[in-house]
């Protein structure tokens, strides 16, 4: 499966989190090291909702930029 992971750079880290994953989240300090976290994140949460016979969600999620004139 294939989840939309949002980044966000902070003042001194980085921080993710998985939109289709309420509660699956991640921080490190450099953008390399929260991607690798959230990867484990994401499978320590499916593995956890397997466990339990709670049913995985579908990513559905999608992103998109959005350019504005607005300054």
């Amino acid at each position: 499966m294939r989840y939309l992971v949002i980044l966000e750079k902070g003042e001194s880290s980085w921080g993710a989190h998985v939109p289709d994953l309420p509660g699956c989240i991640a921080v490190a300090a450099t953008r390399k090291d929260v991607q690798t976290l959230i990867k484990d994140a994401i499978d320590f949460h499916l593995e956890g909702l397997r466990e339990h016979g709670e049913p995985i969600p579908v990513p559905s999620s999608e992103s998109a930029f959005i350019e504005t004139d607005a300054a």
